[in-house]
């Protein structure tokens, strides 16, 4: 099974203190298009705590994104830093090693796409103004209009000034198609949310518009291999041949790229590339909750994220999947594994729980059931409101009123925590902290499943693959 996951160690100094200040004051926030930071405050209702995780996590794409471009910065500071890729693979793919430099310029493009569905959130419950928002993502799209591009596809970094891409290794020097398919999700939910017909929102969809219609995710089936492939550069090539199979992450990215209306990727592109792959189907049970896809035990939490911050789940349907079914059983079988706490862990606990991607004690890493490190992920929990509400509240509840003196902070919760080796990371992460206020806000109201799902090209690539949901026209 192929997924890619990337190394980057980076750290932080961040003041964290104690800050003295109220909820209503952050509830008054000024001129509006500032959000104020607050320290941990007891006895919050559970909405009034989701409000606060939201609000603050936030920060990081308002106050911290790029002044120059607007874009996600990959982490909140940036040092020298050796970084790998791994993935698991119990058929195909093999290791890439490589090593590089992440500064305060580098900007994360599929960051950027959870950004920006976060805009929308902060947007509707009143934190910044509605024009104020739309100015932001205008600037973004005019900058990615003029950075580097290959064939319509970002890089997965992006110097935040320049737009020149920042090399990811020796050879993924140029196009990533599974960060740009999560750009694209930010950029579609946007459009479809500011639909008035003011001179500056009208030229906004526009420029959503062109930029979607440039996109050539056809290009990475390489000459009609009845695939996607990852990874294309000017200088390499399809060198990197790094297939995208499922069951992972990914899946958002063969829906974008059957939806392009100009670009599109037919439909034996999906079930050649990614429905048949050795890692694809499951079917096994495990503590008592089947799996109907993926491999053993479901990997990381945010496979069943990534996707499914703009598709819906709900009776999300194909030929062998309730995707409901799946995303939800994937996470209770991830907290099972928790509570079983096989290795025994310090801290692992009903309350603590949920094992995904993210940073630990050793760098960045891929923690899941097979490859458990004692590293908890708040996100991982987090993001996982919609399928485990009760269960994700404990765990909410855990690490904001007993961890927060460590693991909360000004933009959030940070990255992890593992009490086995008392580490307590100092690091935010774009496409760690985008999930947790997009995800909560899908518990909530549904707002970007709504959108992203009301997207007439998002309902024609559905269909093209197979899909039944609710939202389809029939």
């Amino acid at each position: 099974m192929n997924i890619h996951f990337y190394r980057g160690f980076i750290v932080i100094t961040l003041l964290l203190g104690s800050l003295q200040i109220s909820a209503q004051q952050t509830a008054n926030t000024g001129n509006h298009d500032s959000i104020v930071p607050v320290g941990v405050i007891k006895g919050l209702s559970d909405a009034d705590l989701l409000e606060t995780v939201q609000r603050q996590t936030f920060r990081f794409f308002w106050h911290y994104a790029h002044p120059v471009s607007g874009l996600a910065r990959e982490r909140s500071t940036a040092v020298k830093a050796d970084f790998y890729w791994d993935f698991i693979n119990e058929a195909e793919g093999k290791p890439n090693f490589s090593k590089g430099t992440f500064g305060s310029e580098d900007c994360a493009i599929g960051g950027t796409g959870f950004g920006i569905m976060a805009t929308i959130v902060a947007v509707e419950r009143n934190w910044i103004g509605r024009d104020t928002a739309l100015g932001r993502l205008v600037k973004i799209v005019d900058f990615l209009g003029k950075a580097d591009s290959y064939h319509g596809i970002f890089p997965h970094f992006m110097n935040g000034t320049t737009g020149k891409t920042v090399p990811f290794g020796i050879l993924d020097d140029g196009a990533d198609i599974v960060e740009t398919s999560y750009l694209f999700m930010g950029l579609l939910s946007a459009r479809m949310y500011f639909n008035e017909d003011t001179p500056l929102a009208v030229y906004f969809r526009d420029r959503v518009s062109n930029l979607w219609s440039v996109a050539n995710w056809n290009w990475h089936t390489r000459n009609n291999d009845a695939m996607l492939f990852w990874h294309w550069s000017p200088e390499n090539g399809f060198d990197m041949n790094f297939p995208i199979r499922g069951y992972n992450e990914c899946l958002i990215t063969y829906i974008i790229s059957a939806s392009s209306p100009t670009h599109p990727i037919p439909p034996d592109v999906y079930f050649n590339g990614w429905v048949n792959s050795a890692s694809y189907l499951n079917g096994k049970s495990y503590y008592g909750i089947k799996l109907p896809l993926g491999f053993e035990l479901g990997g990381p939490l945010f496979f069943e994220h990534y996707t499914f911050l703009g598709i819906d789940p709900r009776g999300l349907k194909d030929w062998n999947t309730d995707y409901l079914e799946q995303v939800t059983n994937h996470t209770l079988i991830n907290r099972a594994y928790c509570i079983d706490n096989p290795k025994k862990f310090k801290g692992y606990s009903e309350q603590c729980w949920g094992l995904t991607a993210g940073d630990s004690y050793k760098g960045y890493a891929a923690h899941c059931p097979q490859d458990d490190r004692g590293v908890i992920q708040p996100t991982a929990a987090l993001s996982s409101f919609p399928y485990t509400p009760e269960y994700s509240m404990q765990a909410l509840r855990h690490f904001y009123e007993k961890k927060g003196d460590k693991i909360w902070s000004e933009y959030g919760f940070t990255d992890g925590f593992s009490e086995t080796h008392d580490w307590y990371a100092k690091s935010h992460l774009a496409i760690d902290q985008g999930p947790i206020i997009v995800m909560i806000e899908n518990y909530r109201t549904g707002l970007l499943w709504k959108l992203f799902m009301s997207c007439p090209e998002i309902q024609s690539g559905l269909t093209k693959l197979g899909f039944n949901s609710p939202y389809l026209k029939k």
